[in-house]
């Protein structure tokens, strides 16, 4: 039989009202559109992400008949337009389209100037103080915005038809301007490395649609930087040269030849760094790093050595000090008596330059970190207390009874990320106490201890079994593994900590152990077998059974942590399913959409990435807060951080942020939650691991509540986490 005819192309010019579905992976939406003739919402199907509700499109595509939903617009491509109608004007205005006009201004506009309105803006944007309101500011501002969106609009045109989203557009008109156009048809690759959201893939893309050829050197070399980029997002620092060039040949699907002569060009022009290393088996090893990697280590490995070293003293007391009478004194102080290993950190703390505390949960290291402190502060020590995240932060100063800081505000980061603080302008302190240490990463590592002067003590205090940093490196472990750095390991578990379910099972999980699972009142499992009804039970168990067993907020109290981040028990689908319980739509609320998410006032968001131009001294990846306003004719959005702060983003740059209902494993650490939920299913196979299992359960302050498969436990707690991160820091201090 023949096949069908398909139906004819077509256009459909429309205004969009509402977004019902939004696949943000693929760009898959079903909206309802609405078109000059009146009648009922229209629906259309297809790619439409970056499209906004009351924008007017131009649909190209074709009408087809679904045998549920009934008769439908497939969507191939679209274009936006300016609305030719009193109300499409009206409703494009009111929309917050245009930044510095609400609806109510919209209203006023358009009753001035009728269907003149947007010519009138475009043409003579002066005339517009003639409505009543309207004065010179918010006029200059209305201009501004509209002369800024007719150039986005144009490099858009141009990037839709090179396959570039609109959010993207958007990003690349802000970071070039007027240049966009050219550098993304002449330099595409330069993208990947200057725009925050395009990877190496979609710079490849482009250079594909504008004519760069598969075997260019150019994208040969910016293949190689993107392999070795991908490495550190996975925590290496550097990797093996025999496998940069196998993976960048298998990405790139070019001759090995051909990469491996790309490469040497890459190390001659000082694009990379090439040194030879012994690797984990002792045997040499060719390690090719990214420069600024190269740099911190050899930067990170030489402070250290320098600090430990120093002839200078700012503690000097304890040198000649006598111990039983300091630590009685301490008893006096503290009521406790330390345990002989805890004794020995504070001995060693105040005494080597640079020492490292390391032990699991319940062993002292709190206590420990607290006598150190009131020793030296007897001693009227300059004590700083710092941590990577701002919660870890502020419980470190609640177990202290001593102000910390981040480690960011401490160093006074710059936009760009260079410290105010480093070794020509150091911070003034005797003793520099870095809590949650595991989640150093090198680079954040090297710009701290570059900032500790000399003769000052660092001690640097983490749980090495934890889930290693977020960025590249595996810092903590790496000084545990340098015989020239001093460490104590605390073992002992306390009687009161041994009395928690929660203490007990992560020892229990961090020795290969299944938790107790009977009797406890703090550790629960609810056992569930399917995926989706997992998720569908972790989302009743946060908002609705411990709220009512043990009276915590679901929001501000109970913290969903999860091994992935897709799937339907991962963090982006609970999300949508927790927001839909604690933050539902409201009529008359505002909400903004960005491709499948909804912002709306009451959410928990969190930062993903650093950007050293907002806040005080920028916000940074791991960042959480409450969106506390949404303002449409502003297009701005404002969240009240963890750490007080009020930062507000322009709607261009909501893809800073996520919701933080749920969250990944990875992104939790160096936080702490009253009660954390921990969905494990066997579709997160590749993610459970023991060290992940163990990072979840020692979030928890007071309630663990694991919801989903014992087969999938059993895997977690078994299963020993993945090989050893590339990394020659540990070398580099021998």
């Amino acid at each position: 039989m023949p096949a069908p005819t398909p139906p004819p192309s077509a256009v459909l010019d429309a205004v969009l009202e509402r977004l019902t579905y939004v696949n943000e992976e693929t760009g898959y939406t079903v909206a309802r559109v609405s078109t000059d003739r009146g009648g009922d919402l229209l629906t259309v199907v297809g790619a439409l992400l970056g499209a906004q509700p009351g924008e007017s499109l131009r649909l190209s595509g074709r009408w087809s008949s679904h045998p549920q939903y009934g008769r439908q617009f497939e969507v191939h491509s679209y274009t936006t337009v300016l609305p030719a109608t009193i109300q499409g004007i009206r409703r494009y205005l009111g929309s917050g389209l245009v930044k510095g006009i609400g609806p109510v201004f919209a209203e006023r506009i358009v009753a001035h100037f009728g269907l003149d309105t947007l010519d009138v803006i475009e043409t003579e944007p002066a005339r517009l103080v003639e409505v009543p309101g309207l004065g010179p500011k918010r006029t200059a501002k209305i201009t501004a915005a509209w002369a800024e969106q007719k150039a986005i609009k144009e490099v858009m045109v141009f990037l839709q038809g090179v396959g570039v989203s609109t959010s993207l557009a958007v990003r690349i008109y802000k970071q070039y301007g007027d240049a966009s156009i050219t550098v993304v048809r002449n330099e595409p690759y330069r993208l990947a490395a200057d725009v925050w959201g395009i990877g190496f893939k979609t710079a490849d893309t482009i250079a594909q649609s504008v004519g760069i050829p598969h075997d260019s050197p150019q994208r040969v070399k910016a293949g190689l930087q993107y392999t070795l980029s991908e490495a550190t997002d996975d925590g290496h620092c550097y990797l093996p040269d025999a496998r940069l060039v196998a993976d960048a040949t298998k990405i790139l699907d070019v001759p090995g030849d051909l990469v491996t002569t790309c490469l040497d060009e890459l190390v001659a022009e000082e694009g990379l760094v090439r040194e030879t290393l012994p690797g984990p088996d002792g045997e040499p090893t060719t390690a090719v790093y990214l420069v600024p990697f190269h740099r911190a280590e050899r930067s990170l490995a030489g402070s250290l050595l320098r600090l430990l070293n120093d002839r200078a003293d700012r503690l000097p007391h304890f040198a000649t000090v006598d111990w039983d009478r300091a630590l009685t004194w301490l008893k006096a102080r503290t009521g406790t008596d330390l345990a002989p290993e805890q004794a020995q950190a504070v001995r060693l703390a105040l005494t080597a330059k640079v020492a490292v505390l390391t032990g699991g949960p319940g062993c002292g290291k709190s206590f420990t970190v607290r006598s150190v402190v009131e020793l030296a502060a007897a001693k009227k020590a300059k004590v700083t207390l710092v941590a990577p995240t701002g919660r870890a932060a502020k419980r470190l100063s609640e177990l202290t009874g001593h102000p910390a800081a981040t480690v960011h505000r401490l160093l006074q980061l710059r936009p760009g990320g260079e410290a105010s603080h480093d070794r020509d302008n150091p911070l003034d302190v005797d003793l520099l106490v870095v809590d949650e240490a595991s989640m150093l990463d090198l680079v954040l590592a090297n710009k701290l201890v570059k900032a500790v002067p000399p003769g000052a003590h660092l001690l640097l205090v983490g749980d090495v079994d934890q889930l290693p940093s977020v960025g590249a490196g595996e810092v903590l472990r790496d000084l545990l593994a340098a015989p020239a750095i001093p460490r104590v390991r605390l073992t002992q578990i306390f009687r009161q900590a041994a009395e928690s379910g929660v203490v007990t099972n992560a020892h229990r999980i961090n020795a290969g152990k299944p938790p107790l699972l009977q009797g406890l009142a703090d550790f629960f499992l609810f056992a569930c077998d399917d995926t989706d009804a997992t998720a569908a039970l972790t989302v009743d168990v946060a908002c609705a059974r411990i709220p009512a067993r043990f009276g915590l907020d679901p929001r501000r109290d109970v913290q969903v942590l999860t091994p992935m981040h897709r799937g339907p028990a991962g963090a982006a689908a609970l999300n949508t399913l927790l927001q839909q319980r604690l933050t539902p739509a409201r009529d008359g609320q505002p909400e903004r959409r960005l491709g499948g998410r909804v912002f709306r006032v009451g959410d928990k968001v969190t930062q993903i990435r650093n950007n050293y131009d907002k806040g005080q001294a920028g916000v940074f990846n791991g960042t959480v807060g409450i969106v506390t306003a949404l303002t449409p004719e502003e297009q701005t959005l404002t969240v009240r951080t963890d750490e007080d702060e009020n930062i507000d983003y322009d709607f261009d740059e909501l893809d800073e942020l996520a919701h933080a209902y749920a969250m990944t494993i990875h992104r939790s650490q160096g936080s702490e939650y009253p009660a954390v939920v921990i969905p494990l299913t066997t579709s997160a196979w590749m993610m459970l691991q023991r060290n992940l299992l163990y990072t979840a359960v020692t979030r928890a302050k007071k309630l663990v509540v694991l919801v989903g498969s014992r087969r999938a436990l059993a895997a977690a707690v078994r299963t020993v986490g993945a090989g050893r991160r590339h990394t020659a820091l540990d070398h580099r201090l021998a």
